[in-house]
């Protein structure tokens, strides 16, 4: 069975528990899981009953004198020889594809789950928990789905076994049908405190990580303020305190590596002289003491396998303890009851923030001022629904519209937007990448940013790879390029935060009249103080406490309103200030 990846669609996963999700995991890929258990049956039990063979051919064919005997059992063992490798390299396989399939799943599911909560992600969980979950807990699901092959194979071949030896001796039988479960229970004892210290070593990793990406995000803040070598030296004490965990794992570890070579060797001791008391009392045959001393080795492997499956089960579980807690989270903003069939606003609404009183008319590029700044931010978080919120869209409560909705005809872009690491095109195009028309929207898009000449600097152009967090540009490149993303969607409604906030005055003033011209007869809101962009406003609205005091445009607020004037001109002697 050939598999895609990544998987079309990762299902809607039970995650009220890690073992309901591991469960589910199960069931999600049971085809590919199926068949790597069906090889690694076939595969251990030829395993299992090579030692038979060889008896057989030593008493009928050794000891009987018979050539033809000796052949027949060497031409069965050949036969048998070719279908165990051919179904062990089927069984890797598909030991390979339930890994893959596994990872892949779990990255789908968090990474959509992660653009499911959007903000409240940052807010609920923190970055190295998700970092933690695409680095290695991952790996441990996978892990656990690719044991699975071997441990039914293991489990099959055992009883293959046991049920030779009973028909060969009663007490070698018992013997083995016994006591391989007396050495799984020995080991038992391990596993709980393995179990322990895993999952304490799990959660300080994610702190660790926790601390990495604080350190690496604001580096260049920390190296102004003197505090690196404060940071620095805080990650290198959590990174010894998880150093000290991980060996306290490994010491445990180690036990349980050590017990699955040392018991089972003294069981292969115990199995093997009891054989040879056998032979000697001639209960069995030289051809069957072979065959004893050969299920006794073989059968280290399935006791290997068996606590090799329990001890990756145990890490999966740890894991999907992480995982089942991403997933568990709802957004602070979801969709009402009934969303669905509310009937979609027309185009060129209306947009009402009951709680300021702002009116946003369509297709007009309006500006907000306010005093603090970030009054009108949260008006502009209103109106694109990243918090709740009085908001009438074209006579509609906005809250009552399906998210997915609202977030493609309305586009926030704020200050905090950032690039990720990848390729800059397929970034700067977004939703739209592959329509037909996107090279010229993007030519557009950076035009109306002032971005070009960024674009120009790059050896590669719009193949180029971004670092992440675009960390590669400097502040004002970053802003236009963001700039430019929005743009390049061409969204119904486009509400900017702050979008000049760091370019100089020459460059902000080509922004302001491109914007204009790219967004004629589109509906624009702008949170500004900048009196170059306010000028080129349809309508500026003055905030003060949150609520509008004052409508017009920028000369007739200047003329009429002294607390707008006083806001504007503190923010024109700021920004002289900066550019001198």
């Amino acid at each position: 069975m050939v598999r895609r990846l990544p998987l079309d669609e990762p299902g809607v996963a039970d995650a009220r528990t890690p073992w309901r999700f591991l469960g589910w995991m199960l069931r999600g890929q049971w085809q590919t899981i199926a068949a790597g258990m069906f090889f690694g049956v076939v595969w251990m039990t030829c395993s299992a009953v090579v030692p038979a063979i060889i008896g057989k051919a030593i008493d009928t064919g050794i000891t009987g004198r018979s050539t033809s005997e000796l052949w027949k059992w060497a031409g069965i063992l050949f036969a048998v020889g070719i279908l165990q490798s051919t179904t062990g390299i089927m069984r890797h396989r598909f030991a390979v594809t339930n890994w893959l399939t596994a990872a892949y799943r779990v990255v789908q599911l968090v990474s959509r789950q992660a653009t499911h909560l959007g903000a409240t992600l940052a807010k609920r969980v923190a970055t190295g928990e998700v970092v933690a979950i695409g680095t290695n807990d991952l790996s441990h699901i996978g892990n656990a789905m690719d044991v699975l092959a071997r441990a039914m194979g293991a489990l099959v071949s055992f009883i293959v076994v046991a049920v030779i030896l009973l028909q060969t001796s009663t007490t070698l039988g018992l013997a083995v049908l016994l006591g391989v479960p007396v050495l799984l229970l020995l080991l038992g004892p391990i596993l709980s405190p393995l179990q322990d210290r895993n999952l304490k070593q799990r959660d300080m990793m994610g702190g660790l990580a926790n601390i990495s990406t604080d350190i690496v995000s604001g580096l260049r803040v920390l190296r102004g303020i003197g505090g690196e070598r404060v940071f620095s030296e805080r990650y290198r004490v959590e990174s010894q305190r998880v150093r000290q965990a991980g060996v306290e794992v490994a010491k445990l570890q180690s036990v349980l590596d050590a017990l699955q070579v040392f018991l089972p060797g003294v069981f292969v001791v115990v199995v093997v002289w009891l054989g040879a008391r056998f032979a000697v009392q001639d209960k069995i045959t030289p051809g069957e003491l072979v065959a004893f001393y050969g299920y006794a080795a073989f059968l280290v492997l399935p006791l290997r396998t068996a606590t090799e499956a329990a001890n990756k089960w145990i890490r999966a579980y740890v894991a999907a303890r992480r995982i089942v807690k991403v997933l568990a989270l709802e957004p602070e903003i979801d969709d009402a009851a009934g969303a669905s069939a509310i009937t979609a606003p027309p185009l060129d609404s209306e947009l009402i923030d009951l709680t300021s009183t702002l009116v946003v008319e369509p297709g007009r590029l309006t500006a907000l001022v306010s005093e603090p700044p970030a009054d009108a931010a949260l008006v502009v978080d209103r109106l694109g629904r990243f918090i709740e919120g009085d908001v009438l869209w074209g006579g509609v409560r906005l809250s009552m519209l399906p998210r997915a909705l609202v977030r493609e005809r309305i586009v926030v872009s704020d200050t905090n937007a950032l690039l990720f690491a990848g390729h800059l095109g397929d970034q700067l195009a977004g939703v739209r990448r592959g329509t037909a028309d996107i090279a010229d929207v993007l030519s557009r898009a950076l035009h109306a940013a002032a971005a070009a000449d960024v674009l120009n600097a790059l050896p590669e152009g719009l193949d180029s790879e971004v670092a992440e967090k675009g960390r590669s540009f400097s502040g004002g490149q970053r802003q236009r390029l963001v700039l430019a993303r929005a743009l390049a969607l061409e969204p119904e409604v486009l509400l900017l935060v702050e979008p000049t906030s760091a370019v100089d005055a020459h460059t902000e003033a080509r922004i302001a009249d491109r914007l204009v011209e790219m967004r004629r007869g589109r509906t624009t809101v702008i949170t500004t103080s900048s009196p170059l962009m306010l000028a080129c406003a349809d309508v500026v609205a003055f905030l003060d406490d949150g609520v509008v005091r004052a409508v017009g445009t920028h000369a007739d607020l200047l003329a009429h309103c002294p607390a707008y004037r006083a806001v504007v001109t503190r923010a024109e002697v700021e920004d002289a200030g900066v550019a001198r």
